[in-house]
Order: structure tokens, then sequence, then C-alpha cells
């Protein structure tokens, strides 16, 4: 039988960890799939995932692959779920239960009523360690609240409020339609999990529940900084991907997805320019320059319209102390919003 909701777990070397999320997706009960995707782990991330699903038959799956990277595994997901609704959660994240059971009783009542949701958003929570105050990140006033809404709606996202993995739940149908197929070996791909589909997207609804915990603070986490650094060039060519992808949406694409596109890519370019910038390695400034030039080279209209904005400015500004003050900029939006 297919299930309400499928959550797709990539598992690589989480023995540690993983058990802790599983669980907290297990609470959904009869109505989640799991599918853990063991990524060609060297640890005993298989040996927990098989005694999982032996103790949870009727909820738990695992498929087994060798190494292919994050995106793989969420393509393996994708592809073995039965799931009505579609999820990722990372094997060192967890879900809150009391929000984990509001979201399946709102999919129910969605389902019910033979309404069709392409793309359900919930808040998420920045979990970052050695910080008492947890930083939510909400929705509320930036969407339409307690209503299905479309693109024709008003949607004011400020700069903090980008729609990320965390925050999404997509119809599964429509992943599989949109031809969904992320890069092997590649880490950062979940900006193209969710950017990708947009286009494709008619109905959406804001559920405002603290539902992921993104959990911040390992060394050797993705989002740690140094290890963005070490992985910029997987970085840029996400940004490149997802460049691709803008233009080459499909024609009818609303006119404010494509603006929250183009405003989406503004973020990318800024991280990429100041990843490239706090490296302080004159090799990675020339991967800056040449990341610009690309961008210029493939739409120049689109060029114009992200080098002159707010972003595009701060990440350009000339010589050392021009760069000085992007790292400054970039510092304090760090303190303030919690990430890396």
């Amino acid at each position: 039988m297919s299930k309400l909701i499928s959550f797709a777990v990539p598992c690589y070397n989480s023995a540690e960890y993983m058990k802790q999320s599983i669980m907290s997706i297990v609470n959904g009960g009869e109505d989640v799939e799991i599918i853990i995707v063991d990524d060609g782990s060297k640890d005993d991330t298989l040996k927990i995932a098989k005694e999982l699903e032996a103790e949870y038959p009727t909820i738990i799956k695992v498929v087994h692959q060798e190494n292919g990277g994050h995106g793989d595994a969420v393509n393996t997901g994708l592809k073995n779920s039965t799931g009505k609704y579609f999820k990722v959660v990372d094997s060192d994240d967890k879900l809150g239960k009391n929000a984990l059971v509001e979201v399946i009783s709102f999919l129910k009542r969605v389902e019910e009523e033979g309404k069709n949701l392409d793309l359900l958003i919930c808040n998420y929570v920045y979990d970052k360690v050695g910080e008492k105050h947890k930083k939510v990140m909400r929705y509320k006033r930036a969407m339409p609240n307690g209503r299905f809404f479309s693109w024709s709606d008003k949607i004011k996202l400020k700069e903090s409020q980008y729609i990320l993995m965390h925050s999404v739940i997509y119809r599964t149908e429509m992943l599989r339609k949109c031809k969904l197929e992320l890069p092997k070996h590649t880490f950062y791909v979940d900006n193209i999990f969710v950017f990708h589909p947009l286009p494709y997207v008619q109905n959406m609804y804001y559920l405002d529940v603290n539902l992921y915990k993104y959990y911040i603070g390992r060394e050797d986490q993705s989002v740690n900084e140094k290890v963005m650094i070490s992985r910029l060039d997987q970085q840029i060519r996400v940004t490149k991907i997802m460049i691709d992808s803008y233009l080459n949406r499909p024609m009818d694409t609303p006119v404010r997805c494509s603006k929250y596109m183009a405003h989406y890519l503004d973020m990318m370019m800024c991280v990429s320019s100041i990843l490239c910038i706090l490296s302080g390695e004159d090799e990675n400034l020339k991967k800056k320059e040449e990341l610009w030039n690309h961008l210029k080279e493939k739409d120049i209209k689109l060029y114009k319209k992200l080098r002159h904005s707010f972003l595009g400015i701060g990440m350009n500004l000339p010589g050392k102390a021009g760069r000085s003050l992007s790292v400054k900029g970039y510092k304090v939006m760090q303190k303030i919003f919690k990430f890396n």
C-alpha cells in the first residue's frame, strides 16, 4: 500500500547519530514511510538501518547503494518512495513530534477533501551547538497563512526567509513530473532540490509549525565554514546548475515564481562569492570572477539584475578593503541568523 508521506534519510557513516533522527520520524506511525538510503557507508550505518527495518517493517525500508553522494541518495529515496508526499531528512537532524503529528493530520484532510497540494511549507529551527536560544525560521508574515495560495498571491520573503530543503514537503508526483535529478558526488544539492521544481508548483500552503530541527555544530558537517571553502568547486557547480535551471524554466512559469527564483540565485551567487573571499586565496578570487563572467555570458539581463542587487554590490566591492567590508557584512548576518 502507498503511504501518505515518504521520508528519505540519506546516510553516509551516520552510525553515531542516525537512530535519533529516524526515531523522530517513526513518531508519525503507519502514515509514514522511511527510506533509509545507505550511501556506501564504511561504519555500522547499514547494520543499524537493517535493525530498525526489522523492528519497524511496515514503516522502514533500507536501500543500500555504492557511494554516490547526498544528491544521489536523495534520487534513490525518490525512486523508491510510495508516499503521496516526499520530504528529505538528513541523518543528523530530526523532526518535532507534535509538529509531525499536525503535518500528518493536515495532509490527511487535504486528501480527504480532494484538494491539490504541490508544496507544503513549514518552519524550521536552527539547533546550533552551544546556543541556548534556538533560532526559528518562520514564514508567517511572508506568505498567506491558513489557506491555499499560488504564485499569483503576494509572497514577501525577506533575505533570511528563503525556502530551503528543511522547510519543504513536495508532492511526489510533481517531483517526478519535473524530472528532478540531483548530481552525484556533489554537496549543497539541497538548493537544486528546492529550486528546480518551483515552476511546476501550482498550489501551496504554509503551516505554522516548527517541524524540522536543523542541527549545526559538527566539525565535519557540510555547512561548516572551513568545509564549505574546501568544497568551493562543488558550491560553484551547484550555482551554475541552478542558473541553467532558471534559464531553461518552462515558458509558462508565473512571473512571481521567476522573480523569486532570481532572488534565490542572488543568494546563491552571494554564498559562492563570500566563500571565495573568505578563503583569502587568489585562485579562489579568480573563481569568483569566473562565476560572474559565466552568468554574464549565459544571460546579460540576469547578470545585470544580480550584479547590481544589494548582495551583488556587497560581494563585488573593489580591492582588499572592499573584500574586508564584504566579510564584515557576512559575519553580522551570520550572528543574526545563526547559520554555519
